[in-house]
């Protein structure tokens, strides 16, 4: 008899003081960890974003830089965490699509070692030259760069980061080999830019907009199938006559594996409330960013996505030749 007593307690006292709670969460603050230096494009779309889910969850969401290997640092931090849903990343196309194929060695996988969340938005690069660059459209900068490709220089936020990417597709499309810089985020490399150190970045609209506006850079293309309102009056790449140019850069929330459905789903709930918010969808809006529809924002179908982002960029990477160790 005192031994199914004890048993019972025991029974009892895992239940109540298991290491997740979900129906008290959340009790205390949350971290989203933005992989990605501060001021940069993800950076920008983060704080936004998780300042509203702070104030419909009733706690603050502090956000943590942590870059490092094109984002996969910090994303992997939120893959080896405590599922318990304190802590998620604001994954990138970079994070959780690109940088699988093109490392060698990816700190995680990104199809299985997260819990898919939801998918925010969708945002496209902008091809953007120094503005002492002897080219004006994108026409003109193809001629250029096939001229003068051996003592260029383009930039990024960071190997295996998106605007990475978008270059490292530009450069294939058009057929030249130009020396990349990768710099600890997107800050860095448009100062960089700005001061004419570098020749080009196929940045996200969300940073490359101010610049452009401001006559410290030259928009030359759109890297999209349409041009985007935040930028009405520069032309995509295709209506520049080259149709199968498209970079862009997504922005989605994960959690680590095994975090549980009610946690995941209060999460989700809290980001489609924010991102359903006027201010919010105003300011990402006119930062260039595109929310995605209902259906989009399902976690299943981030799930699906992911999945089907890494066998789309594994093509182009590998025919591009580049890799990082």
């Amino acid at each position: 008899m005192k031994t199914k007593l004890l048993a019972a307690l025991a029974a009892v006292l895992f239940v109540f003081s298991g290491p997740v709670r979900a129906d008290t969460f959340p009790d205390h603050p949350l971290t989203m960890v933005v992989p990605f230096a501060a001021g940069g494009p993800t950076d920008v779309l983060g704080r936004i974003i998780a300042a509203r889910i702070g104030q419909v969850l009733g706690q603050n969401v502090i956000v943590e830089n942590i870059d490092g290997a094109g984002g996969m640092i910090g994303a992997a931090r939120v893959a080896n965490a405590k599922p318990d849903g304190y802590q998620f990343v604001l994954g990138t196309v970079g994070t959780h699509a690109q940088g699988q194929t093109l490392y060698k060695h990816p700190l995680y996988d990104a199809a299985t070692d997260f819990t898919p969340v939801i998918l925010v938005a969708e945002v496209p690069l902008v091809l953007e030259a120094r503005k002492d660059l002897p080219a004006n459209n994108f026409k003109e900068f193809v001629a250029y760069t096939k001229e003068n490709q051996a003592k260029m220089q383009f930039g990024s936020a960071g190997a295996g980061s998106a605007t990475h990417l978008g270059c490292v597709l530009l450069n294939y499309t058009i057929g030249v080999n130009v020396t990349h810089v990768p710099y600890r985020g997107t800050g860095p490399a448009l100062q960089d830019l700005e001061s004419g150190r570098i020749d080009y970045m196929c940045d996200v609209i969300t940073t490359a907009k101010p610049p452009i506006d401001g006559g410290a850079v030259k928009g030359l293309a759109i890297l999209d199938t349409k041009r985007s309102p935040a930028l009405p009056n520069l032309p995509t790449a295709a209506e520049q006559g080259t149709a199968n140019l498209v970079a862009y850069t997504w922005n989605a929330i994960f959690l680590p594996k095994n975090t549980p459905q009610p946690i995941v789903q209060t999460l989700h709930d809290a980001a489609l409330a924010a991102m359903h918010t006027p201010a919010v969808r105003e300011r990402l809006t006119g930062l260039g960013a595109e929310i995605v529809s209902d259906d989009q924002a399902k976690s299943q179908y981030l799930g699906n996505f992911v999945k089907s982002e890494i066998a789309k960029w594994a093509a182009p990477i590998k025919a591009s030749g580049v890799s990082v160790k």
